[in-house]
Formats: structure tokens, sequence, C-alpha cells
């Protein structure tokens, strides 16, 4: 037996023997967490992360779900709706920058803490893309539905219509497309296009979800779909380890499985803060050039500890728990 199973064999038969001396319905209240040879069992607490100055808000409608006791995948859908609702927001939801040919395309999805999971991808004039993400991964056998089937399927289920993009936005998109063409070959990922909320959470049962959700890089090439809406790209929960989503380049992003990745590395014994640096670093290994190539993971284990780590610096998240609530710079590999 390796080493790596001996100690997940110990970890689970102390946790069982633990757990079968309470009572089921407080069972699930308690995790095993390990600090190097001493291991003892831990309440949870719960906990939600997400990307960005915007997760402040975001969070917090999620910890009114999570501080009342709620279930993680409600938190996750509330938080992000706020984001996706903001018309001063041109990275997320209905106040996000259009593509190449001014049409406002938006991405999302969900995963709950049963590997369930709904996208949508280039979803045009429907406000909350993430509720409709779930409803793919509730009412149907499907996991994405896409562009004009993801919109009726929308209508279908109640979502009204919504013009877009807005007034502001499209004659900002009018002078992109007379003036700066060349934004459309170096995207400011860092700056006002970050595109991206990335949203995990624990709930008290120990139970994970995450939501990811975006209008995408602006004034992308019509059709473009980044690493946002896709399940073990922008985002990735495995409830019996931990979750990640991620921010920057959705390209790079996908290139590597990116949460998916940073999830496994966890599964293997490695904190999230190990894995999200991993991860990263495989992306700088698969990339010659990385000028303007930012990418930032985020990462929540079953225990409540986090990880974040970026190509370059500047890459922020925001952080809640019924003790604490605050903005966190994550660590990185280089300056820009």
């Amino acid at each position: 037996m390796s080493e790596l199973k001996r100690r997940s064999f110990f970890k689970l038969g102390l946790a069982g023997l633990f757990l079968s001396v309470l009572k089921p319905s407080k069972a699930s209240n308690y995790l095993e967490e390990t600090f190097g040879e001493k291991r003892k069992i831990v309440p949870i607490e719960p906990i939600v992360i997400s990307t960005w100055k915007h997760g402040v808000d975001a969070n917090t409608a999620a910890w009114k779900v999570l501080g009342s006791s709620g279930r993680a995948l409600d938190a996750v859908e509330a938080g992000v709706r706020i984001t996706e609702a903001d018309i001063n927001n041109r990275s997320v939801g209905i106040g996000g920058r259009p593509d190449r040919d001014g049409h406002l395309t938006l991405d999302a999805c969900i995963m709950d803490e049963n590997s369930n999971c709904g996208a949508v991808a280039c979803l045009e004039g429907i406000d909350h893309p993430i509720s409709v993400a779930r409803k793919v991964m509730e009412e149907t056998p499907h996991v994405m539905l896409v562009g004009k089937g993801a919109k009726a399927f929308a209508l279908k289920q109640g979502f009204l219509k919504v013009k877009t993009p807005l007034k502001e936005v499209k004659k900002e998109w009018k002078e992109w497309k007379r003036d700066e063409k060349a934004k459309l070959k170096h995207p400011e990922i860092n700056n006002e296009n970050h595109d991206t909320i990335g949203m995990l959470a624990l709930d008290k049962e120990g139970n994970l979800s995450g939501s990811c959700t975006t209008s995408g890089w602006g004034y992308k090439l019509p059709g473009r779909v980044g690493d946002s809406p896709i399940i073990g790209a922008g985002l990735f929960v495995d409830n019996e380890v931990g979750a990640a989503c991620a921010t920057g380049l959705g390209e790079a992003v996908i290139r590597i499985a990116g949460s998916h990745t940073v999830v496994e590395l966890m599964r293997q014994g490695f904190t999230p803060q190990e894995s999200c640096e991993m991860a990263v670093e495989r992306i700088i290994a698969k990339h010659e050039d990385l000028t303007g190539l930012q990418v930032g993971f985020l990462a929540l284990d079953k225990f409540g500890n986090v990880g974040a780590h970026s190509v370059y610096y500047g890459f922020n998240y925001a952080i809640q728990t019924a003790k604490m609530e605050k903005m966190i710079d994550a660590s990185y590999d280089r300056n820009w």
C-alpha cells in the first residue's frame, strides 16, 4: 500500500469511528482535519469565497443563505446574481461588453455537492445566466445549452428578455470598433476586462458548491466561449475533496482543464494553496509567450482551507465567514 493510500485509509477509518458514535443528524456537521501527525475532528464552519472586488457584494448575498444554515448551492447562485445584475460591471452580466459584432453573450455554470452541473454559453438577452444554468442542471438531462437553444429554454422556463448591450456600453463598442481593434488581440484581463466571478461555498452540512458567470472577453470574436461555462475548466467541485474556480484568459485555463487540475492535486494530498500554485506553474510551462497572460485560481477544500495564486500580480478575492469579511491579495508568480 502506498504512503498516500495508507494515510487516506487511516484518515477515513478514524473519521468513520468517530462519526459512528454520533447521532446521524450530527455526523454530517463534523470533518476530520489533519495537522502533521496530529489528527482531530472539527466542526464545520461555513465559508464563501469569490474572485475579484465585485465578490464582496456577491459574498454578502451568499452569506444570507449560508448564515441561515442554507445550502451551498443556493448561496453560490444567489451570490453571483448580484454581480450579474450590476449594470456598472463590464465583465459580468447585463453590463458586460459585447463581442466584435456588438452582441452581448453571457456564459455561466453551476455545480453542486453531488456532481450535478449545468451550464449555458452564448446566451443573449437574458439577465441571469447562472439561474438558467441551474435550470439546465435540474430540469434537463443535459449539462450545457448554447446560443438560440439556451435562450429558447430560458424563455420557456419563465426568464424575461432584456435588451443588451446597455446604451452606454454600445457607445463604447462603437468607439472601439472605430479606433481600437488592436484590443481584440491584447486583452486587458487584469484591468477592467478580468472577465469572471467565480464563487465557492462550504455550508454547515459540509457540502461544497460553486458557480461561475461572465460576459467574456470584451470585443471577442462572435461565438467565442472561454473557460467560465466549462465544467472542469472554469469551475469544478468534488465534495470528497474540494472545489476550485478560475479567472483570466479562458483559453489558457481550458488547455490544462484548470479547475479540475487544482481539485485533483488536492485529492493527491496537496493543500489548496499548493494546488493553485502547481496549476499556475502548468499554465506557465504550456506557453512560450506570457505577455499579458493573466490566469488566477481560487480553491476551497473540504475543511474550509483556502488557496489562491496567479501568473501575474493583481489577482485578489473576497472571503466571508461568521468571523471575517475581507479582500485578500493572492500570491503570484511574477510582476507585470
